[in-house]
């Protein structure tokens, strides 16, 4: 096996460190989950929580198995963990437990810098409250459960100097409450959330128009933060960063790392329009947070009763699948994953640059960074700049002579001993991978 470099964005990566293996994603081991959780009948988050065979409880005990067999492969590397919750609202009109499954593979040098990758595994069918047909859910979303378990088979088998936690989610259909659930566990952990990896219908190719798109999948960031407040929007209005929230440049960052075969189609809105998934509520707490989807949806074989009309088969199965598709998101992921795992947090930078005809950038010191590089673009530029216009710079400022900051947009990015480089955080209001309350 030969070592993959992670190629680097020319808008968030230097050099060139081999800072992940090439990863041995198993199409058929994929294919194998997505069996296993199709034929589960339903995965409704109203379904059965103690049948053995069939319903959520029965789903989320086999996936709770699965990392067990990472943790045992690792020799214990992986900790499981089940939150849980009791939960109601409008499509949960009978309070029940809510509950996520998670395993943490602890950094060896500051485990409480955590990305996370996590996957609904609840499922349904047209009626969104029934929870005894029959909703196989092989797209949406076994596909990314599977995707969510094949990364922790690959990446326990290595150290990192922060921690990974990956995550099977209940309770998206009825309310993205596994993700609320969750967000508001790594707040009670103390987590320092780098990112939120959110993998959601990630395994099919074709439109219900007949559309076919196998290389490229759409990331989702949002734009102005969600968890802004009105003087950090008063400020973004006067200073610019609608566009360099930590999430939307935390999805340039994954953009950049796209190999031959996938590209990403970055989509500069939070989530489909109408629609949402389990990322939101990370967003809310001001966790950076970016979804994965594919290219193309496929609406007849998502969220259908299944039947066939007027020679028109629906329903959410296993044939409508493309596992070397599904692959190729798994290794973009798996990916990103090791980058950010390897790196150090983002810098908070600012930028005084009124009434002179220079930029001065500073920003606090970020534990375990060797250097940083600073960055710039232009106002209207929708990426940054190939190069740093500083690199390796091993003080906590920079002053950029006759570079007028009205014109311009700067950021900064962190490096580790490793040479693993972090996402760049923007010096505009609310730029920085942190939450604003804090």
């Amino acid at each position: 096996m030969h070592k993959l470099l992670i190629p680097f964005a020319t808008t968030a990566i230097l050099t060139t460190p081999a800072i992940a293996q090439e990863a041995p994603v198993s199409q058929a081991r994929q294919r194998a989950d997505i069996e296993k959780l199709v034929g589960f009948g339903t995965r409704h988050t109203l379904s059965s929580q103690t049948d053995p065979k069939r319903g959520i409880g029965a789903a989320l005990n086999w996936a709770e198995g699965e990392f067990r067999r990472s943790a045992k492969a690792c020799g214990g590397c992986l900790t499981i963990a089940r939150p849980e919750t009791m939960v109601s609202g409008t499509r949960i009109p009978t309070p029940v437990r809510l509950v996520d499954v998670i395993a943490i593979q602890r950094g060896s040098d500051r485990p409480d810098e955590v990305v996370i990758v996590q996957g609904h595994i609840d499922s349904r069918v047209s009626d969104v409250m029934d929870a005894t047909n029959d909703a196989p859910g092989a797209n949406d979303n076994a596909s990314g459960t599977a995707l969510v378990l094949e990364a922790a088979r690959v990446l326990s088998q290595r150290k990192f100097p922060t921690t990974i936690v990956y995550a099977v989610l209940s309770g998206e259909e009825q309310g993205l409450y596994g993700g609320k659930l969750l967000a508001d566990y790594a707040a009670k952990q103390g987590w320092k959330v780098k990112a939120v990896l959110n993998n959601d219908i990630v395994g099919g190719t074709h439109g219900s128009d007949g559309l076919v798109d196998d290389s490229h999948v759409r990331v989702f960031s949002e734009g102005p933060r969600a968890d802004a407040t009105d003087k950090t929007r008063a400020e973004a209005r006067r200073f610019g960063g609608e566009n360099d929230s930590p999430s939307r440049n935390l999805s340039r960052f994954v953009a950049g790392l796209a190999q031959p075969g996938l590209e990403v189609r970055q989509v500069w809105r939070s989530d489909r329009m109408g629609r949402g998934g389990d990322h939101l509520p990370y967003l809310e707490k001001g966790y950076p947070a970016i979804r994965f989807s594919v290219a193309i949806e496929d609406y007849d074989h998502q969220h259908q009763d299944l039947r066939t009309e007027n020679g028109t088969k629906f329903g959410d199965t296993i044939d409508e699948m493309d596992f070397p598709y599904l692959a190729k998101v798994t290794r973009l992921n798996i990916t990103a994953l090791a980058a950010i795992a390897s790196a150090p947090m983002p810098p908070a930078p600012q930028v005084a640059a009124a009434l002179s005809t220079s930029s001065d950038i500073t920003w606090q010191a970020v534990p375990g960074a060797r250097s940083y590089n600073v960055w710039q673009r232009r106002t209207d530029a929708t990426e940054w700049e190939a190069k740093p216009v500083r690199a390796n710079v091993s003080d906590t400022k920079v002053s950029l002579t006759g570079v007028r900051g009205d014109d311009w947009l700067f950021g900064v990015s962190s490096v580790g001993e490793n040479g693993a480089q972090s996402p760049i955080a923007a010096a505009v209001p609310g730029g920085a991978f942190v939450p604003l309350a804090q």
